[in-house]
């Protein structure tokens, strides 16, 4: 897809809420649209309008094998309370394989190499292999413009993923936790604050889902 009709994609959107942005992504999907999770705080906002939208809508999980408890039981209460039509997708190495080759524990922030083995190995290869079985037309997204400072001039709304033809879409792009927290509340929906992803290391540092995997010179940004 042209960067001018992508641009002509966020002219029709523009103005729009998250839900009927969700909507409007569900609707142009014709039955092929995912929505990503990796059961980070806040998710469940992202699940439930996606479900909303379309209640057996595929949710993408790279389960790595190395997230906290809290993560694992954040993600059954989502699972639960929306009915989730989880497809988890796992590494070909256990992490118990990966760890033992590793040093035997998770990789911290300053393990800039062990942090990108890690990546590359347990996420992003699952994470292809995902979206290219669920060869989704539209994929939605929890990205926010807070959690990737580095990259927030060029995210948008509806964006091009030239690596899986599909395109990527952002609903809540401009949220914090001001409109965060209430969403929870009025939708009695789970949270989770305890979090830790050994294939990003820190906050700032990307894991490949979003920055590796497409290219930048359609001029979609990502």
């Amino acid at each position: 897809m042209s960067p001018e009709a992508v641009s002509a994609l966020n002219d029709e959107v523009q103005g729009r809420s998250a839900a009927e942005l969700v909507r409007w992504a569900v609707a142009r999907s014709e039955g092929k649209a995912v929505v990503t999770s990796n059961f980070r705080p806040y998710e469940a906002v992202i699940l439930h309008l996606a479900t909303e939208a379309q209640a057996d809508i595929p949710v993408l999980w790279v389960d790595h094998g190395t997230n906290l408890p809290e993560t694992y039981r954040f993600a059954e209460k989502c699972r639960e309370k929306l009915g989730l039509n989880l497809k988890p997708y796992l590494p070909l190495m256990t992490s118990a394989h990966w760890l033992a080759l590793n040093g035997g524990a998770i990789p911290m922030p300053d393990q800039v190499e062990l942090v990108e083995s890690f990546s590359r190995v347990m996420k992003l290869e699952p994470f292809e292999r995902g979206m290219r079985e669920l060869a989704p037309s539209v994929w939605i997204t929890a990205l926010r413009k807070e959690q990737n400072p580095q990259r927030a001039a060029t995210l948008q709304p509806v964006m091009w993923d030239a690596k899986f033809n599909c395109l990527k879409v952002n609903p809540i792009l401009d949220w914090t936790p001001a409109e965060m927290d209430p969403y929870l509340e009025e939708h009695g929906l789970p949270n989770e604050r305890t979090y830790y992803d050994p294939a990003k290391g820190d906050e700032k540092h990307e894991c490949g889902l979003h920055a590796k995997l497409t290219t930048e010179k359609d001029g979609s940004g990502i």
